[in-house]
């Protein structure tokens, strides 16, 4: 899959995808990752990729001219991309709320284009360009760049071959409802403190196994 970001801070997107799972995804050509800075597609001599809102108020606003150019650039002169399988995707507090299912969706995709922003928000054309919008929760960042991290954690990890275990993006926390956290687990030692291993865990049955885990599925706090 490939998976490009558009952002003035491209290195804080780069350093934090070359690390674990994500480095591995891209080593083994799972994930190929593109960052393309925003910046470079100003034409003034200072790069410029803000200015103030007409009919004033406070902070400074994402221009539409330089992630125009590089968003056909990076997706091709149709914008939205009119294709099934390439989504541009703005990072924005109006946008649908990742969830689990959504990265699924998303997971799906050939090419997935997030726009990152700074600021005090978007030159309101700049939403025309794009498919959809999304936002990781019912909070204000500082900009989108962690929203756009988040993202590419959520999907690539869904990738075939990302996991050393596929079954582990199966069956976890969210995986089988939007409000159900996944059961409890242990490793060694049996005993800590006082507390105990629960002892169906250690039957081997695996039918009572799988029985007990599926009593244990709980509802996140948010849903209560």
């Amino acid at each position: 899959m490939r998976i490009d970001v558009l952002t003035i801070f491209p290195n804080m997107v780069s350093d934090y995808c070359n690390e674990s799972i994500l480095k591995r995804a891209q080593q083994k050509k799972l994930l190929d990752l593109r960052v393309h800075n925003i910046r470079d597609y100003a034409t003034d001599k200072h790069h410029t990729t803000d200015d103030k809102p007409y009919g004033g108020g406070p902070g400074m606003l994402m221009k539409v001219e330089p992630i125009d150019r590089a968003l056909r650039k990076v997706a091709g002169r149709t914008l939205p991309p009119r294709t099934k399988k390439k989504q541009v995707i703005l990072l924005s507090p109006q946008g649908q709320f990742l969830t689990q299912a959504k990265a699924r969706e998303l997971a799906q995709l050939d090419q997935l284009i997030l726009v990152s922003g700074r600021y005090e928000g978007f030159d309101e054309r700049i939403r025309s360009l794009v498919n959809q919008q999304i936002s990781i929760g019912p909070y204000v960042l500082t900009g989108g760049e962690l929203g756009a991290m988040v993202v590419i954690d959520a999907v690539t990890r869904l990738l075939p071959g990302v996991l050393g275990d596929d079954a582990s993006s199966v069956d976890e926390t969210f995986s089988h409802s939007p409000d159900q956290i996944e059961y409890p687990q242990y490793t060694r030692p049996e005993v800590y403190k006082g507390k105990r291993v629960p002892k169906e865990l250690l039957t081997g049955n695996h039918a009572d196994i799988a029985a007990w885990r599926k009593k244990q599925y709980r509802k996140h706090p948010s849903s209560i």
